[in-house]
């Protein structure tokens, strides 16, 4: 789905500068089993493309962001290299919060978070069995404040009262500082699933199976332009309630119980995650892109 034909619309919109292209880099990895979600973004590919219904075929224009941001104006294009699954045709963005990051009423939270357009509570992301892979970057100019929960990729219950699974960084509330450096993996209940340190300077890539059917998750990843390898599971974990998936940022306050509505958040906040390789993939039959 969302095949990028896109790109050449997108370059022959006129009186636009184009997006820079991403450093160069090996060739992308084969994406080997159907693309239910595809959330590449192709090289060429203008900011205000993700603004509108009219031109935004990957992501959802309207959530989840500030209330008076377009995603224009949150969504950067790093010089970076690219990663495993983008190679010379797609480019990195990177989700960025700023003081303005206030989704709705939430004063509690910092939030930006993609959704994919077609993605529905009770569409096909949440049926069979599926992967969702992604790769993570660390910009050193837009670092994370560590000693904050940040939450940067999630599958959202349609109820909105948990997350089946939660990709997470920072020191999480109510828990021990020890490993705020490491990217954790959590099931909804908070039990963690896998964890490994985040690396300042190179590609981190994952993969989540979620076998919706028996309720188990696997986890795949790698660093780099290495192939993933399977690093946890499959594990019990409870995948029902339906929901979407969430891909950015979402940092939690400090001092509070009340974290969606108030506690401390920093001023003059510029941070950042960059994200590439971004797809969803139908694994029936065991199939995983590695």
């Amino acid at each position: 789905m969302h095949r990028q034909g896109i790109a050449a619309i997108i370059l022959s919109a006129g009186g636009v500068i184009a997006a820079p292209a991403p450093q160069a880099s090996a060739p992308a990895a084969e994406i080997k089993c159907p693309i239910v979600f595809d959330g590449r973004v192709p090289v060429g590919t203008e900011k205000t493309f993700f603004d509108t219904y009219a031109t935004n075929t990957i992501f959802n224009p309207d959530y989840v962001k500030g209330n008076d941001l377009k995603w224009s104006q949150i969504l950067q294009y790093p010089s970076v290299e690219s990663s495993r699954f983008d190679g010379a045709d797609y480019q990195a963005i990177e989700v960025t919060l700023s003081d303005k990051s206030i989704f709705q009423q939430q004063n509690g939270f910092r939030r930006a978070g993609l959704q994919f357009l077609r993605d529905s509570s009770d569409g096909p992301g949440t049926t069979g069995v599926k992967t969702l892979h992604f790769s993570v970057k660390q910009d050193p100019t837009r670092p994370l404040n560590l000693t904050h929960e940040y939450l940067n990729v999630w599958h959202e219950a349609a109820d909105y009262s948990s997350n089946q699974i939660q990709f997470q960084y920072g020191q999480i509330i109510g828990k021990s500082a020890a490993d705020k450096n490491n990217f954790k993996i959590l099931d909804r209940n908070g039990r963690s699933l896998y964890s490994v340190a985040a690396d300042p300077s190179s590609w981190q890539n994952f993969a989540i199976k979620l076998d919706y059917t028996k309720n188990q998750v696997q986890i795949y990843y790698s660093i780099g332009q290495a192939a993933l390898k399977s690093v946890a599971g499959p594990t019990s974990a409870s995948l029902t309630g339906g929901g979407q998936f969430q891909i950015g940022m979402l940092k939690k306050p400090t001092g509070t119980s009340d974290v969606v509505n108030s506690g401390y958040q920093e001023k003059n906040l510029n941070e950042g995650q960059i994200y590439g390789g971004l797809f969803l993939e139908d694994s029936a039959n065991n199939c995983v892109s590695l």
